[in-house]
């Protein structure tokens, strides 16, 4: 099974602190910072803009997982500051050229990453499977923090791995997002996810610092 990483959703931080989270984040060795753009028109929110990943970027040394829920991401994708060893997804729902996009991607030397929500079936993925790092399966509809997770998601994970594992692509990591707590956590873990998508119910759950929360989720993914 692959290593296990944390992803902390940083539309969840105390952005008002921000650098403050940002170091404590390094301190504590997290794996990817996840940045959700919204557009408002693909999900009924707005998110984190290209000033604000740029800043990010520029700021700390942890690699982005930049997460696109925008409309024709391919054609968007010059506008966001990322490079060697960041992830970048986008949902194929949203993209009217997937492969496109992940080229774009991969010639910036970051790592693609297709994105499918809840109610999409994984056999979408088939032709692109080989072009990819990984694969985001949404847990709950996108848009929202505080959402619960969707219990069907967790066979979807499942079948997702076992197949990739079939096609001898178990390199091909699968990151969830979507009510990552603690308990859920290790439910993804053991459906065979290996990146965590962290957020107000994990990394950031009120009770425990971050750092107490991050010893608890490494536990559980183990």
């Amino acid at each position: 099974m692959l290593q296990s990483k944390l992803s902390p959703s940083l539309m969840c931080a105390d952005l008002m602190h921000l650098g403050r989270e940002l170091k404590i984040l390094e301190q504590n060795g997290i794996e990817y910072l996840h940045l959700d753009v919204m557009d408002g028109v693909f999900v009924p929110n707005y998110m984190l803009g290209t000033d604000f990943v740029k800043r990010v970027k520029d700021a700390c040394s942890i690699p982005l997982d930049l997460h696109l829920m925008v409309t024709n991401p391919e054609e968007k994708l010059s506008w966001f500051a990322f490079g060697e060893g960041d992830y970048v997804s986008f949902h194929y729902e949203a993209s009217s050229d997937p492969v496109r996009g992940i080229r774009t991607i991969r010639e910036r030397g970051a790592k693609p990453m297709l994105v499918i929500k809840p109610e999409t079936p994984i056999s979408v993925l088939e032709e692109f499977l080989p072009l990819l790092d990984g694969v985001l399966v949404m847990t709950v509809r996108p848009g929202f923090a505080g959402q619960k997770m969707i219990p069907e998601t967790l066979d979807k994970i499942h079948d997702l791995r076992q197949w990739l594992d079939s096609l001898g692509l178990d390199d091909v990591e699968i990151e969830c997002d979507g009510n990552v707590s603690f308990e859920n956590a290790r439910k993804m873990r053991e459906a065979g996810a290996n990146i965590f998508v962290v957020g107000s119910s994990g990394i950031y759950a009120k009770g425990n610092s971050v750092e107490e929360n991050v010893k608890i989720l490494r536990r559980k993914i183990l």
